[in-house]
């Protein structure tokens, strides 16, 4: 059976002004060390004394000294009390200035067009920082993974997060490639989106989205069928590309295949406007210096608003 184990309440109290006595052999000294009377000192080592259950000083009118149990606990109590001090330093530093891990959960379309140049910059910035990078689609909790933050599409963050915006709002677009096009038509109106062969994208939940468009003013969802399907934004680019299909993605993503001709983008009227990218974390409160340190670069580096 599993056995839980607890630190009763005030079990380290008197453990400092133990440890001062023990090293200056002596109260008034021990006192004059932590800033407090040799009254409230000899109090302190009496009531941890009393709750140990045994004496730790032999006291004389003229020295003191560590009975066999207090040299015990001094020699178990002293490495522990330093390395609680050591911890206390450790997370006080964490927490006045940017220092140590900060690890983001991002989807790998992001990284090369918007989050290489910022991270560079950051790392420049603040070298005291080590930044973490986990690339992946799935929507993970970042609690409980052990993220400071991520980065997704605002439709997918949730509304108890604090969100950050990455981008300005952009277009999700259809586009092909001239390959796929020669010989077929273009698609016109979303209807027509049955005669062609269509890249899907399997969400992390496991559905396959639904293509959204805006007619009049309208959001309409619409189910594509196609020979191919992905799980990210990167893959589908790729296939599209290479002219298996058409694609719907973020019109950042698409930029540099349109402008170099190899893609094309059709539905242009019905093209829907998502709202950008953010930087979502959970809470106002407690947000760590280098959370914050990222926060503020982010909100200032001119990256943040490239290619969108």
């Amino acid at each position: 059976m599993k056995q839980i184990f607890t630190v009763r309440q005030g079990a380290l109290d008197g453990v400092e002004a133990f440890l001062s006595v023990a090293r200056h052999r002596s109260f008034r000294r021990a006192a004059a060390e932590l800033g407090v009377t040799p009254s409230a000192i000899s109090q302190a080592v009496r009531v941890l004394e009393e709750r140990i259950g045994a004496a730790l000083f032999m006291r004389t009118t003229r020295s003191v000294g560590l009975t066999e149990a207090g040299e015990q606990f001094l020699l178990r109590a002293k490495p522990a009390f330093e390395e609680l001090v050591a911890a206390s330093e450790v997370a006080r530093g964490l927490g006045q200035r940017p220092t140590g891990l900060l690890r983001l959960s991002v989807p790998r379309a992001v990284v090369p067009i918007l989050l290489e140049p910022l991270i560079a910059s950051f790392c420049e910035a603040y070298p005291e920082v080590e930044v973490e990078i986990a690339a992946s689609n799935e929507l993970v909790d970042l609690a409980t993974e052990g993220f400071d933050a991520g980065i997704r599409l605002g439709q997918f963050v949730d509304a108890d997060m604090v969100a950050v915006p990455l981008t300005p709002p952009f277009r999700l677009i259809v586009v092909g490639s001239p390959a796929y096009f020669a010989g077929r038509g273009r698609p016109e109106h979303t209807d027509d989106l049955r005669q062609h062969a269509c890249l899907r994208w399997r969400r992390s939940s496991g559905a396959l989205a639904l293509w959204s468009f805006n007619d009049d003013g309208n959001a309409i969802e619409v189910a594509v069928s196609g020979p191919f399907i992905a799980h990210d934004f990167p893959t589908m680019l790729g296939a599209a590309v290479e002219g298996i299909g058409l694609a719907q993605l973020p019109e950042p993503m698409v930029a540099e295949g349109l402008r170099t001709g190899k893609l094309v983008d059709v539905l242009q009227p019905f093209a829907p406007v998502i709202p950008g990218v953010f930087l979502y974390y959970p809470g106002r409160r407690q947000v760590m210096p280098k959370l914050r340190a990222f926060i503020d670069h982010v909100k200032s580096h001119p990256a943040g608003q490239s290619n969108a």
